[in-house]
């Protein structure tokens, strides 16, 4: 069984799956893998010459993070082509990954999912909340940014009244103490639900 991951920036998801982690859940952190395959796929590395030119790899033959960032983060289309590029390889590295797990169910951790209609790949969706104010001030302490960096990061993604609607199961993430409880009970009501 295939459960997805998914909230918005500052809800903490990254706590939740390690917290899933704990309980023997296997996580594929889809935006890790992403770079992975970014820095290691020759295939990857050909389209993105022939999509940006040669400057799209460094001189060690690697992407130029801040030269690919410059050019898909004011352009739209170029940002959409190089998704393209990317997912299928990271959808093809998590078939691999799944057939190699042993356990009852695994988790996709993604930012994102609904945004791009993927919740359909996935048995159930997992949807981490958390409320603006508390999102806020986690993203500060850990990034330095603004408040209208932060503001501009928010916009680019669905609010949580919009994907609350098409998620399966929600967890707010603001007391830890609480959230582990909530995640215990949720990893004992998806063991139930594998293969019924």
């Amino acid at each position: 069984m295939v459960v997805g991951l998914t909230g918005g920036i500052g809800s903490g998801k990254t706590t939740i799956a390690k917290m899933f982690h704990e309980l023997g859940v296997p996580i594929y952190v889809a935006d890790n893998r992403a770079k992975y395959l970014m820095e290691t796929s020759t295939e990857i590395h050909t389209k993105l010459i022939s999509l940006l030119g040669p400057e799209a790899l460094d001189k060690n033959g690697l992407p130029n993070r801040s030269f690919i960032a410059s050019k898909v983060f004011k352009d739209k289309v170029l940002l959409e082509k190089l998704n393209a590029i990317v997912h299928p390889e990271v959808a093809k590295d998590f078939q691999t990954w799944v057939k190699l797990q042993k356990s009852a169910y695994v988790i996709y951790e993604a930012a994102i999912i609904f945004e791009k209609k993927l919740q359909d790949r996935f048995n159930f969706t997992i949807l981490v909340t958390a409320p603006k104010d508390i999102k806020v001030k986690r993203i500060q302490g850990r990034d330095n940014a603004t408040l209208e960096e932060i503001e501009a990061r928010m916009n680019n993604q669905w609010s949580d009244s919009e994907k609350i609607k098409l998620a399966n199961f929600s967890i707010e993430n603001v007391d830890l103490d609480q959230t582990k409880l909530k995640v215990l009970s949720l990893h004992k009501i998806l063991l139930g639900l594998v293969n019924t």
